[in-house]
């Protein structure tokens, strides 16, 4: 491996590390600082090591850079030093000495960098945003990919957010013990969110949707590495992705078309990540304490089974009507239909569906169609026409197509 491959994968890893150690240590204020070390530091191992090799140890060799290049701003902004001296002198921070850069220390400037992304003054499509550039380095062009808009919007997100971390003063330190649930909450939030991104993202980059889904679960375990966050929510998180993801390969097929859940070949399904998810919800449900991510993890659980195991539809069902009752959404509502209709209950599942009309969603015209299969296929041809009207990418109106040629 020459460093043209290495230094990507460096910068996956050590990017977050570097810029949580940094902003711990000299505050959150100074980010944008800390992110052009980070940059000016791979930038100075690109040029560095395409002449001169990969040195033994790579991950420390950037560590050393990046540890001189932050003294060198700090003692050259001779003002700038001033200023934040003047602004943090309750937080008595100094800018002497060496960088902490030991595996604890990583470990806790990340945990509080997370937290402080996750504050509740950010809009959580920006908390999204901030996550990506932040912890994981992605480019605004990836970022942007990611939501299907542009650089400029990103950029300005990531601005307002900024913005809002400075104007409440945010700091990285765990927060008051009044204020840790709800922080928490969000900060899982955000990571679930981070993982649909991937998971459900409408970008054809295929290896990008994969690579988000991989760094949420990769928050997940950092959290799990921490006594106060190693939490039956996060175990239950963490197992969620592990069942969604080891069918991830099979959702795409080599055309990058998406494959419908019931036409996956089972044998591209992962069952590495399938056994990992069992162990992480084996440890879920050691604790009394319950939340929406135990039950979508049964329901993954359930999805990783195949289609005539016994009782599979039913318990789907019934764990869909658990959901609807503490987090109702029209989602949960269809997924709770389809699993009425999966039982072989149509009828009904056609009556509860007319219950609840949805004039601008297409998963409920494709539902629709799917139920009117087999009783009406005018009625069906018509709902699928509604949803393929409705998608936006050629991806899903491509799969609605097919089902439309195939009544």
């Amino acid at each position: 491996m020459d460093h043209t491959e290495l230094l990507p994968h460096l910068f996956r890893t050590e990017y977050s590390k570097i810029i949580s150690v940094l902003c711990k240590r000299h505050g959150f204020y100074q980010i944008e600082i800390a992110e052009d070390i980070v940059s000016d530091t791979f930038l100075t191992a690109s040029q560095t090591w395409g002449i001169n090799g990969i040195p033994k140890n790579p991950v420390g060799w950037l560590y050393t850079v990046a540890k001189n290049k932050a003294k060198n701003v700090i003692h050259r902004d001779t003002l700038l030093q001033n200023k934040l001296i003047s602004i943090n002198k309750e937080e008595n921070h100094t800018f002497e000495g060496d960088l902490d850069l030991s595996n604890e220390n990583i470990l806790d400037s990340q945990l509080r960098m997370l937290f402080a992304i996750s504050h509740p003054s950010i809009p959580l499509e920006s908390q999204i945003a901030l996550s990506l550039r932040v912890l994981y380095g992605f480019g605004l062009e990836e970022i942007a990919n990611a939501f299907l808009t542009n650089k400029e919007t990103i950029s300005k997100r990531l601005f307002r957010a900024k913005e809002k971390l400075r104007e409440f003063n945010v700091k990285l330190d765990f927060p008051s013990s009044n204020e840790w649930e709800n922080r928490f909450t969000s900060v899982l939030r955000t990571i679930y969110l981070l993982f649909n991104e991937g998971y459900a993202s409408k970008t054809p980059n295929k290896m990008f949707k994969k690579d988000l889904c991989l760094e949420a679960i990769s928050l997940c375990s950092l959290l799990l590495e921490n006594q106060e966050t190693n939490t039956s929510e996060v175990n239950a998180l963490i197992s969620l992705f592990c069942f969604h993801i080891s069918r991830f390969d099979a959702r795409i097929d080599g055309n990058n078309e998406i494959v419908l859940y019931e036409d996956q070949n089972r044998e591209l399904w992962n069952l590495e990540f399938i056994r990992k998810g069992e162990a992480f919800f084996s440890e879920a449900n050691k604790e009394p304490k319950f939340s929406k991510y135990h039950l979508e993890a049964a329901i993954a659980y359930w999805h990783t089974f195949p289609d005539k195991t016994e009782r599979k539809w039913d318990m789907v069902h019934q764990l869909y009507s658990g959901l609807l009752q503490i987090e109702p959404s029209s989602l949960v509502q269809l997924n709770l239909v389809y699993a009425i209709y999966r039982k072989g209950n149509r009828e009904d599942a056609l009556m509860k569906l007319k219950k609840f009309p949805m004039a601008d969603n297409a998963n409920y015209f494709c539902l629709l169609g799917e139920l009117y299969i087999g009783e009406d296929s005018g009625k069906a041809k018509e709902a699928f026409e509604r949803a393929y009207n409705l998608v936006k990418t050629d991806a899903e109106k491509l799969v609605i197509y097919k089902r439309i040629s195939r009544i």
